[in-house]
């Protein structure tokens, strides 16, 4: 048994929060423009609501920015293409809240009336409407997220052109911005290539005539893959706009869990000989054939099976499902009985396998649960959603029992109360 399973799985229905990004049908998109080339979708093309708003207005902003206690680094302030310190809009938060780091918000006043752009990052972890967005959008895509607000004031703009090393949407909530959009100077860039290190190729590009040169309006909605060149600059009032990153997954991620899989080769942890000169390719071609040679035969052999236990490690924490209620879910628990019905935490991904001939393990983003084989059929049919109501529990004797495994699976925050 070897079971694998996300409560919010990739692929299949279109749901509304890709159809509120992109204009085109899902497989269109896939195959177009994910990784590809830029969309733009206009507000009247787009699912659902027109506009942004019911996701973050300014009023939000302006509550996050002085009522919610926001600390860095879940605000940057940024203005003529440079961060500005984080000691210019931070301080104490007073009796009861002697941090040394909270936003000030007279100070982040001070900054955006002079010109400053405001960005909110992490909203995805603190800002209900974006948390519940997110964590949809991330199962559509398969995909972790982040989701950052952009507030510019009229005619500014907070950044040079440059690219990002992960793809973003683009959604304006709030006056008009325009976009110029080059072609990449280094296609499909790695996290590890920022475009800091291209500064001079990406100013250059940046003379020349846009791939995309639009104004986004309220409503309006764009994707650029990493590595294409931006910069935005508001129109004649000041703009709020939200950027979706993808956190997507490249080649390169399956060469690094391959090299970590690859330390277990005695060949490949060999030291090389003494008194070796890292300066004399002719003394390294020699030890460098021979480490090219064990890698290779090490590679012929690789499975995919360890391969994906590396990158679940990876992926699986950097996509929290959704969030539960400690306090009504601890009273649910005491209060638990045969006929109450319980479900899958929403976006929690899991995998279930045999551990013997009489334990199964249960897999999840933080953690591992091991049960008794007893529990399989039982644990089963809940991840599956096949059954909710305790009392219907397959392949437990007594509802005493069907009682434990539910307790424990809520107490473990795998369900929730139905």
């Amino acid at each position: 048994m070897d079971t694998a399973r996300t409560s919010d799985a990739p692929g299949g229905t279109f749901r509304p929060a890709l159809a509120r990004c992109v204009a085109v049908e899902p497989a269109k998109f896939a195959g177009a423009y994910w990784g590809r080339a830029p969309l733009l979708s206009r507000a009247a093309e787009l699912a659902g609501p027109y506009g942004f708003h019911d996701l973050l207005s300014p009023e939000d902003a302006d509550e996050l920015l002085s009522r919610r206690g926001l600390r860095t680094p879940f605000l940057r302030v940024a203005k003529d293409g440079q961060v500005l310190p984080t000691s210019r809009f931070t301080g104490s938060g007073g009796a009861g809240a002697e941090v040394g780091d909270q936003v000030l918000d007279e100070r982040v006043l001070a900054l955006y009336a002079d010109g400053a752009t405001l960005v909110l990052q992490g909203l995805h972890r603190i800002w209900p409407p974006l948390v519940d967005f997110a964590r949809e959008l991330g199962g559509q895509l398969g995909q972790p997220l982040q989701v950052n607000a952009y507030l510019t004031p009229a005619a500014s703009q907070g950044f040079a052109t440059h690219y990002d090393t992960h793809d973003v949407f683009v959604l304006q909530v709030h006056g008009r911005k325009r976009w110029r959009v080059h072609e990449p100077v280094l296609p499909d860039p790695l996290e590890r290539q920022a475009w800091g290190g291209r500064a001079d190729e990406v100013s250059a590009v940046a003379q020349g005539a846009p791939a995309l040169d639009e104004v986004l309006e309220p409503g309006d909605a764009l994707y650029l893959p990493r590595g294409w060149l931006h910069s935005a600059q508001a129109q004649e009032e000041a703009s709020l706009h939200l950027t979706v990153g993808i956190k997507a997954l490249t080649r390169y991620a399956l060469v690094e869990a391959l090299l970590e899989l690859a330390a277990e080769d005695p060949r490949l942890r060999a030291t090389l000989p003494y008194g070796l000169d890292l300066g004399d390719h002719n003394q390294i071609e020699p030890e460098l054939t021979e480490t090219v040679e064990a890698l290779r035969d090490w590679l012929v052999a690789a499975a995919p099976g360890p391969v994906a236990d590396k990158l679940r490690a990876r992926v699986w924490p950097a996509a929290r499902p959704a969030p539960i209620r400690p306090l009504a879910q601890a009273d649910a628990i005491a209060a638990l009985g045969p006929d109450d019905r319980v479900t899958v935490r929403e976006g929690l991904r899991w995998r279930l396998t045999a551990e013997g001939d009489d334990r199964v393990a249960l897999h999840t983003f933080d953690r591992t649960l091991t049960l008794p084989s007893g529990c399989a059929l039982a644990l089963r049919a809940l991840l599956d959603g096949g059954v909710t109501r305790v009392g219907d529990l397959p392949g437990l004797e007594t509802d005493e029992d069907r009682l434990v495994l539910a307790r424990r699976l809520l107490r473990e925050a795998i369900l929730t109360p139905a």
